[in-house]
């Protein structure tokens, strides 16, 4: 009786030590993921959205670190030398949507690379950016001036809006 005690604890310190090892290797801080949108674990029911700002999205994981909700958006590529714009702002979408859904402004957003994990601070300064992208792209729709700004067929060929646009590759 004691040896099999003493077998299911290794066993357990075992897969305590699995599980610490591959959350590490995941990238993600140490809180509890809240939701998330890869696969089928924990899916937000539906996307995140604000009326105020017009924007709906959703994060691939909402991680709570201790009261805030932190959004964490993967990128299947390697690290670029500074995070894109692109992927900046669009955590910084994530960070407004949490903060016009929970009442609570995280403090972070972080961009997951399969090689680096970045923590991007959610400035107001950010959030100040990210409206004046959403308010020029607005102006833009419009005025009937969106067009597609890069020359990338795979791009293309993923895009939601493949269907209905005139300038597909």
């Amino acid at each position: 009786m004691t040896a099999l005690i003493l077998l299911l604890f290794l066993v357990g310190l075992a897969l305590l030590w699995l599980a610490r090892r591959l959350r590490t290797r995941s990238g993600l801080p140490s809180g509890r993921v809240v939701a998330a949108d890869v696969g089928t674990w924990r899916r937000l029911d539906r996307p995140l959205f604000s009326r105020r700002y017009g924007v709906t999205g959703r994060p691939d994981y909402i991680v709570a670190d201790g009261a805030d909700l932190i959004p964490v958006e993967v990128k299947s590529a390697r690290a670029p030398a500074r995070p894109y714009t692109s992927h900046i702002l669009q955590l910084a979408a994530y960070c407004l949507l949490i903060a016009e859904t929970s009442g609570r402004r995280p403090p972070y957003g972080i961009l997951r690379y399969a090689d680096r994990t970045l923590q991007i601070p959610y400035t107001r300064e950010l959030e100040e950016q990210l409206l004046d992208v959403l308010e020029e792209m607005r102006r833009d729709l419009a005025a009937g001036n969106a067009s597609r700004r890069h020359q990338d067929p795979r791009r293309c060929a993923a895009c939601g809006y493949r269907d209905v646009c005139d300038e597909a590759l």
